[in-house]
C-alpha cells in the first residue's frame, strides 16, 4: 500500500515568545502523533513568529531559534515534521523550512522568492536563495544540507514551496515536478484579507493537479504581532481535488487537519504526463522512515464551514477576523480589558459590539473555561459564569455628553451596553468645555463664536473627552480603543488627541459605508455558529440614526455626510485615487459614470476636489493613528501598506487640470442639449 496519513498544523504564535511558541509546536506534534500522522507540516517561521521585523537581523534571534529547534527535534519520534525558522549562513539570513524525521534533522529548504509588497518586507531581512544551489550548514557542530533540495524518505519524495514561492508564475513547483516529487509542503504566513481563502484554495488545488502531487498547505493563526491577522487556513489536496480544509478563526493555540493520501495515485498522473529528465545530483537528500501500514479511508471531500457557504461571507469574515485579533491583542498585551468612549454613533458602537461579539465567538470556539484560562492573568473574570458577567469586567463604556449631545445618542449608547452586558458610565463634560473656552477667550481678548471659530469649538469638545476616557482606562489597566473608520482616516475627519485617542484602532481598516451595513447585519442576522446566529440586538437604536459628530449646536442639524460628501462616493474616490493610483481627472470621470443620475456633475466635481485636498493635507494624521488591523488592499496604514508624503504639492496642478476638464465637458454638454 502507498497510503500515508498527513497533516497540516496551524499555530498561534507571538514574535520571540520562545517558551509558548515552542510549546504550541510540540503540542501540535503530540496531537498529530496521537492521531497516527506520519507527516506534519507547520507554518512559515513558526519558531520565531513571522512578525519579528528588524530583529530578524539580530544574531541572537537565530541562536534562540536554533535552541528551540533542537528542543523540538526531541519530540519528533516516529513522525516527520516540517518547521520554519530563520537561519544564518555565510553571514546572510535566510527564511528556511527544516525537515525532521524521527528525531533527526534531514536538512533545510530555503525560500527562493521573497515578497516585497503590501505588508511584507522580507528582502529587508532575508536573502533569496538561488534555484538549483545546494550546500551545507552547521548547527551545534553538525553539518546539514541547505538550499534547493528535495527529500527522498524511504522512496517518498517531499519538497517545499514556502508561501510566496507558490504565488509566482515561475514557481519552484515546476522544478519539483521534474524531480518526481510525491508531496509538496507549503508552510505559509499568509495574512488575512477578505475572500483570500478562495484564492489560496485555487492555488493549492491547481498546484496538486498541475504537478500531479499531494499538496499540504498550512498557515499561521490569530493576531501574531499586532496588525496582521492570520485565519489559520490549512488544506490538503491531491491530484486536483481538495481533500480537507481546516476551520478558520479558531481561538485555540494550535489545530491539526489530517487526510490520508495515496502516493501511487499521484504517481500515475506523472507517469501519464510528459516531463523533463533531471539528473539526480546534490538536490536529493536520502533518508529512511518506517511508514506505518494505513487502511484505506472513505472518499475524502472537503466541506466549507457554514458561515463560508452563506450569503454574507464578508460580514462573517470581518466579524471573526477582528474579534480574534482583539482577543489575541488583549491577552498578548496583558491588558485587563477594553475601554471605549461610546458616543452612541456607528463607529464607537461597532468597536463595542466587536468586543462583545469576541467573547461570544470565543465561547463557541473553545468554551468558557478555556477562554478564562487563556486570560488567566485577569483575576476578576475567573469567577464569572456567564458571557454577560465576563463582558461587565472586560468591556467598559463611557458616554461623555455636552449641550450638543442628544437623548437619541445617549439612549443608543446605553441600550447597546445593556445588550452585551458591558459596564456603562455617563458623565457631562460641558463644564470642562466651557472652562477651556473661557480661558482662551480671556487670553485672546475676544469671544469665540460658531461663525468665526467653528473648527476650534468642535475640536475642543472631542479633545476634552480624551483625558477622561484615558483616566478611566488607566484606573482599570485596560486597553483604550480608538474609534476612527477608514473613510474618516482618508480625509482626516477626526480630531487628533480627541476621538483618535487610544492604543488600538480596530475599525480603521474598514470604510464607513460598509460598516453601517455590517451593523445592520449584526443586529438582524448575525454570525452563524453551529446552526444558530449570534446577534447584537442592542444595535437597533444606533442603526436608526444618521451619522453625526454632534459637535455643533443641535439647531445646525450636523451630519457627517453634509460635512464631507456621501460616504459611498467618498469610498469610491478613495478606491480610485489611493488603491488604483488614478489622478483627479480619471477619478472624476469614473464617478460620473458610477453615480450618473444620483448627483449632479457640479457636486461630484466639488467632492472630488475636496477629497484630494483633504487626503494630501492629512497624512500627518494617518501617521499618528493607533495601530490598526489589515483587512484588505484598501488599507491606509502608512506603517504597513500605504505610504504618502506628509508634505506635498497637494495635487494643485492635477486639480487645475480637473477643473479645466470639467469646464470643457460642461460646454460640450450644453452644446449637445441646445444651450
Amino acid at each position: 500500500m502507498t497510503l500515508i496519513k498527513v497533516a497540516a498544523g496551524v499555530v498561534n504564535q507571538t514574535p520571540m515568545d520562545w517558551k509558548n511558541n515552542t510549546a504550541n509546536i510540540i503540542g501540535a506534534i503530540e496531537v498529530a502523533r496521537q492521531q497516527e500522522v506520519s507527516i506534519l507540516c507547520l507554518p512559515e517561521l513558526c519558531i520565531t513568529g513571522y512578525g519579528c521585523e528588524d530583529y530578524f537581523m539580530s544574531y541572537d534571534i537565530v541562536e534562540q531559534a536554533k535552541k528551540c529547534l533542537l528542543e523540538i527535534v526531541q519530540h519528533t519520534g516516529d513522525i516527520i515534521v516540517a518547521v520554519g525558522l530563520p537561519l544564518r549562513h555565510n553571514h546572510r539570513v535566510y527564511n528556511t523550512a527544516c525537515l525532521i524525521a524521527n528525531k533527526r534533522i534531514l536538512g533545510f529548504y530555503v525560500k527562493q522568492n521573497l515578497p516585497n509588497n503590501g505588508i511584507h518586507y522580507e528582502p529587508r531581512w532575508f536573502h533569496a536563495w538561488a534555484p538549483g544551489v545546494v550546500t551545507r550548514t552547521e548547527i551545534d557542530q553538525m553539518s546539514y544540507p541547505i538550499g534547493d533540495i528535495i527529500f527522498d524518505v524511504s522512496g517518498v519524495r517531499l519538497a517545499f514551496e514556502i508561501c510566496e514561492d507558490a504565488w509566482i508564475s515561475n514557481r519552484p513547483g515546476r522544478t519539483h515536478y521534474d524531480r518526481g516529487v510525491d508531496i509538496m509542503l507549503n508552510p505559509s504566513a499568509s495574512h488575512f484579507a477578505f475572500n483570500k481563502f478562495m484564492i489560496r484554495e485555487r492555488l493549492v488545488v491547481d498546484a496538486s493537479r498541475t504537478f500531479g502531487c499531494n499538496y499540504i498547505y498550512t498557515n499561521l493563526l490569530g493576531n501574531e504581532a499586532g496588525r496582521a491577522i492570520y485565519d489559520g487556513d490549512a488544506m490538503i489536496a491531491s491530484n486536483g481535488e481538495l481533500l480537507v480544509s481546516s476551520p478558520r478563526f479558531s481561538y485555540a493555540d494550535y489545530l491539526i487537519t489530517t487526510a490520508v493520501i495515496d502516493t501511487e495515485f499521484t504517481r500515475l498522473t506523472q507517469v501519464q504526463n510528459l516531463g523533463r529528465l533531471v539528473r539526480e545530483e546534490t538536490w536529493k537528500i536520502v533518508a529512511t522512515f518506517d511508514f506505518p501500514d494505513i487502511e484505506p479511508v472513505a472518499h475524502q471531500v472537503a466541506t466549507m464551514e457554514p458561515f463560508e457557504s452563506g450569503g454574507a461571507i464578508k460580514e462573517e469574515e470581518f466579524a471573526r477576523a477582528v474579534c480574534l485579533a482583539l482577543f489575541d491583542y488583549l491577552r498578548k498585551s496583558r491588558s485587563q480589558g477594553f475601554t471605549i468612549s461610546l458616543s452612541g454613533g456607528a463607529d464607537s458602537s461597532a468597536c463595542t459590539a466587536l468586543c462583545g461579539l469576541m467573547i461570544r465567538l470565543a465561547d463557541e470556539s473553545i468554551g468558557m473555561e478555556q477562554f478564562k484560562q487563556k486570560l488567566g492573568y485577569i483575576g476578576k473574570i475567573q469567577g464569572a459564569e456567564t458571557v454577560e458577567a465576563i463582558s461587565k469586567e472586560l468591556i467598559h463604556n463611557i458616554y461623555q455628553g455636552t449641550e450638543n449631545s442628544s437623548e437619541d445618542t445617549l439612549e443608543s449608547a446605553r441600550s447597546l451596553a445593556e445588550s452585551i452586558g458591558s459596564t456603562f458610565y455617563t458623565i457631562n463634560i460641558n463644564g470642562l468645555v466651557e472652562t477651556y473656552t473661557r480661558l482662551i477667550e480671556e487670553q485672546i481678548g475676544r469671544q469665540l463664536s460658531w461663525k468665526t471659530d467653528d473648527v476650534a469649538l468642535q475640536n475642543i469638545q472631542a479633545r476634552v473627552r480624551a483625558p477622561g476616557v484615558w483616566y478611566l482606562t488607566n484606573v482599570d489597566n485596560h486597553l483604550l480603543l480608538s474609534t476612527s473608520n477608514r473613510s474618516e482616516v482618508a480625509v482626516g475627519y477626526a480630531t487628533m488627541d480627541g476621538d483618535t485617542a487610544g492604543g488600538l484602532s480596530p475599525i480603521a481598516g474598514i470604510d464607513k459605508h460598509y460598516l453601517r451595513q455590517w451593523l445592520r447585519w449584526l443586529e438582524t442576522i448575525g454570525c452563524e455558529v453551529k446552526g444558530k446566529h449570534i446577534r447584537i440586538e442592542g444595535l437597533k437604536k444606533v442603526n436608526s440614526l444618521q451619522p453625526t459628530a454632534e459637535l455643533r449646536p443641535q439647531e445646525y442639524n450636523q451630519t457627517d455626510e453634509d460635512d464631507l460628501m456621501p460616504y459611498e462616493l467618498l469610498d469610491s474616490l478613495e478606491e480610485l485615487a489611493i488603491r488604483d493610483k488614478k489622478p483627479p481627472v480619471d477619478c472624476y470621470r469614473n464617478i460620473l459614470v458610477r453615480y450618473e443620475g444620483q448627483y449632479s456633475p457640479e457636486l461630484m466635481l466639488q467632492w472630488t476636489e475636496r477629497f484630494f485636498k483633504l487626503w494630501s493635507r492629512n497624512q500627518w494624521k494617518r501617521e499618528r493613528y493607533a495601530p490598526s488591523f489589515h483587512l484588505d488592499d484598501l488599507n491606509l496604514d502608512p506603517r504597513t501598506w500605504c505610504r504618502f508624503p506628509i508634505l506635498s504639492g497637494g495635487f494643485e496642478r492635477e486639480l487645475e487640470e480637473l477643473r479645466e476638464y470639467a469646464a470643457e465637458k460642461k460646454i460640450k454638454r450644453a452644446k449637445r442639449i441646445g444651450f
